[in-house]
């Protein structure tokens, strides 16, 4: 069975409450994205390593970190100031003892043809893997929305001419971007090193594991089949704090919507286990 991580932010900004989030739902650590109201990139070596302890203190660790590197803007954002960015990720990766850390292709201008800039993304992203080589830590490329690598045919074009990257293949992303899961998993699975677990609905709108048209339950069940090492939870569900008070029988409008951060990510941890509870009975 893989180790199973959690952006825990989507608990708690605070590190006390992502702890407790990740404890309750039985989970292995943490895929770091902000804590304490910084986001990783921007935290200390000295905030690193307390992170590190006080996961540790918990049975806890940092399976990847989810930075924000490689989200600028191809054209108008300035990219050597960005690899600066990286380094400093690089070592606070260092300091958690985190092997993996999450990065993407870059924002495309709007309405422009993506291929007009694959040649500096591909040399960008080969510059990122020479500042990670030796490091200890593994590039993985996550699919997204208006990146270069959205779809399954430039994240496999990434992947083939990089290849010190890896994949981290988002099912949700990929609905988003009108992409078919199915022949994404088909053609990125065996580049594919993890899974962020989050799922959608054909209009986009983000919901637990299993209910949205994301093909997540199967995608997760041959990951897992085939060794998959680790499943990060994205729960990225809809809170509404107040919302039972707006129902005077109690009930809520909408049936994926949440009271509370902590509610919303329970609801998606149960989603994963009843997925991964369910493959264990076959």
């Amino acid at each position: 069975m893989p180790g199973i991580y959690a952006f825990a932010d989507e608990a708690s900004a605070s590190l006390g409450g992502q702890i407790a989030a990740m404890l309750r739902n039985h989970m292995q650590g943490l895929e770091i994205r902000s804590v304490d109201g910084q986001n990783v990139s921007d935290i200390s070596l000295e905030k690193a390593r307390e992170v590190k302890k006080r996961l540790a203190d918990n049975g806890l660790a940092t399976w990847s970190v989810g930075s924000p590197i490689g989200k600028i803007d191809i054209v108008k954002d300035d990219f050597n100031r960005h690899m600066d960015v990286l380094k400093h990720t690089l070592d606070v990766a260092h300091e958690l003892d985190a092997k993996h850390l999450r990065i993407f292709s870059f924002y495309i201008p709007r309405g422009e043809d993506p291929a007009i800039y694959r040649d500096e993304v591909l040399e960008r992203l080969t510059r990122m893997a020479e500042a990670a080589e030796g490091s200890g830590v593994l590039l993985c490329h996550e699919n997204e929305k208006g990146i270069y690598g959205d779809n399954a045919a430039r994240c496999a074009d990434i992947l083939e001419n990089v290849p010190a990257l890896a994949g981290v293949f988002d099912p949700a992303n990929f609905v988003q971007c009108g992409q078919d899961t199915l022949e994404a998993w088909a053609l990125l699975k065996d580049r594919t090193h993890y899974l962020h677990v989050k799922d959608a609905l054909a209009d986009g709108s983000v919901v637990p594991a299993g209910k949205g048209v994301g093909n997540v339950a199967g995608i997760v069940t041959d990951y897992v089949n085939h060794g998959g090492a680790a499943l990060t939870l994205e729960p990225h569900l809809t809170v509404f704090q107040g919302l039972d008070a707006l129902e005077r029988d109690g009930r809520r409008r909408g049936t994926f919507c949440y009271s509370s951060a902590d509610e919303a990510f329970d609801a998606a941890a149960k989603a994963l286990r009843e997925i991964l509870e369910g493959e264990s009975e076959r």
